[in-house]
């Protein structure tokens, strides 16, 4: 039961859910500490590099329902720069699939939502993007096209995305 409704929503907001009677912020917290220290079967989605890579700095940023350690955390086990702008669990006070979270990133790269588009694996965070009127890449990874099907497009690996810059500020995306 965890699982069908954890993943892409803050750790916070499940405890309250399947554990109302703990300390949901003390079990988040000794929780954040365990996931950020393992390092055991995480891997580096594929494509993940590559495609950060080819967009400029500046022009991206992560939304994630993790906390910012844990988000670091595993940006530096991929070998990924950790971006200007990041958005985490600690920096809003409604998680996915409310919008707040993709809306404070748009605001923070200073673009408007509408000029947005947000690569998603779950389905609350397909719901806070479109909330927030953004436009939806879902990524079966974790969940399956079928889950994944509010989306706008749907693609199996994040080297079906190819990226070109079209001036400053000014990104053309493909789906291969």
């Amino acid at each position: 039961m965890v699982m069908a409704i954890g993943h892409g929503v803050r750790s916070r907001e499940i405890i309250k859910k399947v554990a109302p009677h703990l300390d949901c912020e003390l079990e988040a917290q000794s929780l954040e500490a365990m996931e950020a220290a393992d390092q055991d079967g995480v891997m580096v989605m594929p494509g993940a590099r590559e495609l950060v890579g080819s967009i400029p700095e500046g022009c991206w940023c992560v939304v994630t329902s993790g906390t910012r350690r844990l988000a670091t955390a595993r940006l530096h086990l991929a070998g990924i720069p950790i971006p200007k702008v990041m958005v985490t669990a600690d920096d809003v006070s409604r998680g996915k699939p409310h919008p707040e979270p993709y809306l404070k990133g748009a605001e923070l790269l200073g673009v408007s939502p509408e000029d947005c588009l947000v690569i998603e694996d779950a389905p609350a965070g397909i719901e806070a993007a479109h909330a927030g009127g953004m436009k939806v890449i879902g990524l079966t990874s974790t969940y399956g096209a079928v889950a994944l099907t509010e989306a706008d497009a749907v693609i199996q690996q994040l080297s079906q995305i190819k990226v070109s810059v079209e001036g400053p500020r000014m990104l053309r995306i493909e789906m291969l």
